[in-house]
């Protein structure tokens, strides 16, 4: 075979593999036409039926007491129409999460304040799969429930909310830990990122610390905790328990940058973990998805999104048929959602 005609067809076979891992994935928003002019902050589940939910906060901008938490709903015929959801009177909301607890009722918590130094938090419920919902429950101060990323709901039924505090110069973490389908919660913490992980100096008034945790089971009560830092951390930082939640080590930083913003993990049904973050020190962009088979050390495989603008706050989930589900937000106008195939991830 000649060497040009052996070109064309190792060209031709390229773009059949690039074509059809193309074709496999779908990714789309979950609208086009918002109803309000800013958005972030999102978060999906999927739904006994297949269908899958989103929500997310949106107004004129974010803090704006004009601010509530929308939904839309993805059937085989697509995203419906965004509906409110959840509103406070003259006071804007924040970070909606969905996720069911071991008696399948359906939970939505969100937080609703002038800041998130002053948040307090609520929550409602649905025995319908998100048709109907009972009334907001305010829940007492210091109680936030999951701060942004789903919380973890083990085996025995057992939830842990991944949740965190800013306030003046400190951030930290913290695990609401829940035994009886979130009637009543322990509070376990700090999770706190000593000052040693700083590899910039940490400047007065700004806050050093981690927040926003995201929890993976990893098996024989060993629980792991991956947290947004500061800038003077950069870095994506974990923290260990080997007691189903009740205690927790040592902050360490891992092998991965943050430029101080969210991100999600999950461990899939075959033994993997999956991290969706920005892959930078600075801004937010881009947006990639990594691989690791032990927690430790990890492979980028995915650009998401690399061109100038924000893609953050990412929401990861495993589908029960194992593609890939998450939404994300675009650019502060719209939600995105992703469908990766199982098999793509490699």
């Amino acid at each position: 075979m000649h060497q040009s005609h052996l070109a064309t067809m190792r060209a031709i076979t390229l773009l059949y593999v690039v074509s059809s891992i193309v074709s496999a994935q779908l990714k789309e928003f979950v609208s086009t036409n918002m109803p309000t002019p800013s958005c972030h902050a999102s978060t999906i589940v999927e739904l006994s039926n297949g269908d899958l939910l989103a929500a997310w906060f949106g107004g004129t901008k974010e803090g704006a007491p004009d601010v509530a938490i929308w939904m839309s709903r993805r059937t085989p015929n697509g995203w419906s129409t965004p509906r409110e959801a959840a509103r406070e009177p003259d006071v804007a909301t924040y970070n909606p999460v969905l996720f069911h607890s071991a008696d399948d009722l359906l939970w939505l918590y969100y937080k609703f304040g002038n800041s998130p130094s002053t948040w307090s938090a609520a929550r409602e419920y649905s025995r319908d799969e998100g048709a109907t919902w009972s009334t907001a429950e305010h829940l007492p101060a210091g109680l936030y429930g999951p701060i942004r990323a789903k919380p973890l709901v083990l085996s025995d039924g057992t939830i842990l909310s991944g949740t965190s505090v800013e306030s003046y110069g400190s951030w930290a973490c913290w695990i609401e830990r829940s035994t009886d389908k979130g009637q009543s919660w322990a509070r376990i913490g700090p999770i706190a990122a000593p000052l040693s992980l700083a590899v910039h100096p940490v400047q007065r008034g700004k806050p050093h610390g981690i927040i926003q945790p995201s929890l993976i089971d990893l098996g024989n009560r060993h629980i792991r905790l991956y947290a947004r830092s500061t800038e003077d951390i950069a870095r994506i930082c974990q923290s260990d328990s080997f007691d189903d939640g009740l205690t927790w080590n040592t902050v360490k930083a891992t092998e991965l940058p943050n430029p101080n913003s969210g991100i999600d993990a999950v461990r899939l049904r075959d033994g993997r973990l999956i991290l969706i973050y920005n892959n930078t020190t600075s801004g937010r962009t881009p947006l990639t998805l990594a691989l690791s088979s032990n927690g430790d050390h990890w492979q980028n495989f995915y650009t998401l999104e690399n061109q100038p603008g924000e893609y953050s706050y990412p929401a990861l989930i495993q589908a029960r048929n194992g593609d890939l589900l998450m939404t994300y937000t675009w650019n502060r106008v719209k939600i995105r959602f992703v469908r990766f195939p199982l098999s793509q991830v490699h």
